[in-house]
């Protein structure tokens, strides 16, 4: 491991910002090894570091993660992950493809991106989307608070719009029927 670099925590999953540097942790079960990729462009080909995370010293249980100092804000980054590809279980790891982190909080995507490329043979790294480091702590709520409801007063609806909205019984004109303008309509 680089003499700038740290073992860094699991948790939070994601790339967490501190005034130092940023924590980056990610979860894999199957990988066999994992590389941060930092980009100074959202259109670059190459990484302009690639860090390779070493298991024994940055890799607890199944979460990989590594503190960079110095890192701010606004880094772009991503990851190639090692591990079997063996399809008939359902891996399918590819050295050579940049991901995106799944808790990664901005994501940027390049002029050239195309879903082609990820699925294509070969490094993906140029028109890959990347993933940009958040400082959620800095975000403006513009005096938007949480309610305080505890969890056991609180409820959680979700539905299909078209699935609550479509049928002739819900009594919209068939012109709104199955869209949000008719869920609108149906609202008191």
């Amino acid at each position: 491991m680089s003499d700038d670099l740290e073992e860094g925590r699991s948790s939070p999953l994601g790339a967490t910002p501190s005034p130092r540097g940023v924590n980056f942790s990610i979860f894999s079960k199957h990988a066999s090894g994992v590389q941060l990729l930092l980009f100074d462009g959202v259109d670059d080909a190459k990484a302009s570091r690639v860090i390779r995370l070493d298991p024994s010293a940055n890799r607890t249980y199944h979460y990989w993660h590594v503190f960079v100092p110095n890192v701010r804000p606004g880094q772009l980054y991503a990851y190639r992950v090692e591990g079997p590809f063996d399809p008939s279980s359902g891996m399918r790891f590819d050295p050579t493809k940049v991901l995106l982190d799944p808790y990664g909080r901005g994501v940027m995507v390049p002029e050239a991106y195309g879903r082609d490329a990820a699925r294509g043979q070969g490094d993906n790294a140029g028109p890959a989307m990347k993933n940009v480091v958040i400082d959620a702590s800095a975000y403006d709520w513009e005096g938007d608070a949480p309610l305080k409801r505890p969890s056991s007063e609180t409820i959680v609806y979700e539905m299909h719009v078209g699935g609550f909205t479509r049928h002739p019984s819900s009594g919209l004109p068939e012109k709104t029927r199955g869209t949000f303008a008719g869920l609108i309509e149906k609202i008191p």
